[in-house]
């Protein structure tokens, strides 16, 4: 088997140089069972990160992987043109669970497709190209979800084909208002968009995309209600609102099956990905009827819901329903959480700590100043790695550790990574 060094040659001869890989050594990733991984080169790691939020189960589960070879042996393609049983039968469980009305399901290959179907059906049934988007906010990386992401550093290109409003959102450790008591920073918050939909848009906006819990924004989380205060304007100017559910569904956040549970809302449309497959690329948009069948062209998805994505899917998911690995993800969340918590009552340079369930961030900065310690948080993912565990970055300054293992992580393996994170950072620190 060829090294790292030896593979990362050839990734730098034939793949662009943007696709970013973490670490000044970066890793291959070859084998896997549970919530740990092995590298190329013999290395074993505790799983913190999930190939970022996908491994929503963990690796190498019987079901999904007896359900893989099974479909493999009888069919690996037809296309959206023909029927497709298990796409059938997993749009009828994932309607019944989206706890939205008269649900149709339309299958993707990602989280980028599935938010770029949600766009499309939104404006083209509100005849507007205008969008509201939350400051900090990742929706994808086509052209159009680039389009309405609030994040520069995710941003390549200013054209696009919305007209894209940015509000104040989730990520309270810089706002303005961020000083403010939770309703008190939820009434700003609305005040905000009621002044930019006076002052930055014209005529009819056609929707609002919004995360529940920021992903690659660092796992900003609003106060529970956040978005029923905000859907509550949208909802008097018409407005379609869509949950980006592609991180915080299928019951990361421990306390809910789906992000926008926590705010009292239901929503017009509802995006998924990731951790639905547990590995396999799937995604998808769930509407009601009436908004799903509005769109006056044919469409089809060549590879979208085809036959191995979906058989993984369905037995990924009646694993996370039948282990009851929502409310697993609760109770382990819980300790993770308060591991943290007591790491930042240790460590100063950890100025915030903050998510649900295993949707955990680590916020880095100057314990006087505030100011993002982007260096610091680099230095933390170099040592961890040395220490067998693997976690994720992010934040608007790249300042924020991402901890999202797999929902079936043990108290045993929590305690073990937060051995191993401290360790991490406080030779990060020296």
């Amino acid at each position: 088997m060829p090294t790292h060094a030896e593979l990362l040659a050839r990734h730098r001869q034939v793949l662009p140089d943007w696709m970013i890989l973490y670490y000044r050594e970066p890793i291959a990733i070859v084998d896997g069972e549970g919530r740990h991984v092995t590298d190329a080169e013999g290395n074993r790691y505790l799983d913190f990160f999930g190939g970022i939020l996908v491994t929503m189960s963990g690796h190498r589960i019987p079901q999904v992987v007896e359900a893989i070879k099974t479909q493999a042996d009888r069919l690996l393609h037809s296309s959206t043109l023909y029927l497709i049983e298990s796409q059938i039968a997993l749009a009828e469980r994932i309607a019944a669970l989206s706890g939205i009305p008269n649900a149709k399901v339309f299958f993707t290959n990602s989280g980028t497709e599935a938010n770029d179907a949600a766009l499309m059906i939104a404006t083209q049934l509100r005849g507007s190209n205008q969008v509201i988007a939350f400051r900090g906010s990742y929706h994808g990386r086509s052209h159009s979800t680039v389009g309405v992401t609030g994040q520069r550093a995710w941003s390549a290109t200013a054209l696009s084909p919305f007209q894209t409003t940015y509000v104040h959102g989730p990520y309270r450790l810089r706002s303005p208002f961020g000083h403010l008591p939770d309703e008190e920073y939820t009434a700003a918050c609305v005040r905000d968009l009621e002044d930019m939909l006076t002052v930055a848009t014209a005529g009819q906006v056609a929707a609002m995309i919004a995360e529940p819990i920021q992903g690659v924004g660092g796992f900003a989380t609003p106060p529970d209600g956040f978005l029923g205060a905000i859907k509550e304007v949208t909802d008097r100017h018409d407005i379609l609102f869509i949950s980006d559910e592609v991180q915080t569904g299928w019951g990361r956040t421990g306390e809910n099956f789906w992000g926008y549970q926590a705010h009292g809302i239901v929503p017009d449309l509802l995006t998924f990905a990731k951790g639905l497959g547990n590995g396999m690329a799937i995604g998808g948009v769930v509407a009601p009827a009436e908004i799903m069948d509005s769109l006056p062209a044919n469409s089809i998805s060549t590879f979208g819901g085809n036959p191995i994505s979906t058989a993984a899917a369905l037995a990924n998911l009646e694993y996370v329903l039948e282990n009851d690995l929502q409310t697993n993800a609760l109770k382990v969340g819980a300790r993770l959480k308060a591991g943290l918590d007591d790491l930042a009552d240790e460590i100063p340079e950890i100025v915030e700590v903050r998510g649900k369930g295993l949707m955990l961030g680590v916020e880095f900065g100057d314990p006087s100043t505030n100011e993002p310690l982007s260096a610091l948080t680099g230095e933390v993912m170099e040592e961890a790695k040395k220490e067998g565990l693997l976690i994720g970055k992010g934040g608007l300054f790249g300042n924020t550790l991402r901890i999202a293992p797999p929902l079936s992580l043990t108290e045993a393996e929590v305690d073990e990574g937060l051995e191993k994170l401290r360790s991490a950072v406080l030779r990060a620190r020296d």
